[in-house]
């Protein structure tokens, strides 16, 4: 079992909602595996996205703003990666759309992974602490209550 990364308490609230991304690319894989009907997946989709990853990269750009450097680029890329995705979703065609659905899934899953082992890590040897308390202090200001995934059709977990 691998040993739980110990994280500052000025920047661990986006490390627990790296929880619910890593869940947010389970459910997708799940729902296409199972063969879910793609709607229920987009819908999915689209709450997560807007409720909590829009708000969530927001967070993540002020602590970013904190270092300029390669792995910090690599980040802001992916974002914006991520929201080219969501674009073309927008623009394909439903039939077409399970790809992206996948694509989507595998990004995010992957860039919390790179965050949570190699980019946050290297933050906070980069960043001091009394920032970080600020960076904390701006995070509340932004969002008070931690961001959770309430969606209630589980299609992940049973059929409608």
């Amino acid at each position: 079992m691998a040993k739980p990364i110990k994280r500052s308490k000025h920047i661990i609230k986006l490390s627990r909602e790296h929880h619910f991304s890593l869940l947010f690319g389970w459910k997708i894989r799940t729902g296409l595996k199972k063969g879910i009907d793609l709607e229920r997946i987009e819908a999915y989709i689209r709450y997560f996205w807007k409720e909590h990853q829009i708000p969530h990269f927001a967070q993540e750009d002020v602590l970013y703003e904190k270092v300029n450097d390669e792995l910090v680029q690599r980040a802001f890329r992916e974002h914006r990666e991520m929201e080219e995705i969501m674009a073309k979703i927008n623009e394909t065609p439903e039939k077409e759309k399970a790809d992206l659905f996948q694509t989507i899934a595998d990004k995010v899953t992957d860039h919390v992974r790179f965050e949570e082992r190699i980019l946050f890590p290297h933050l906070e040897e980069q960043i001091a602490d009394s920032e970080l308390a600020e960076i904390a202090r701006k995070h509340h200001e932004m969002q008070p209550e931690p961001l959770e995934d309430n969606w209630e059709d589980e299609f992940w977990a049973r059929e409608k």
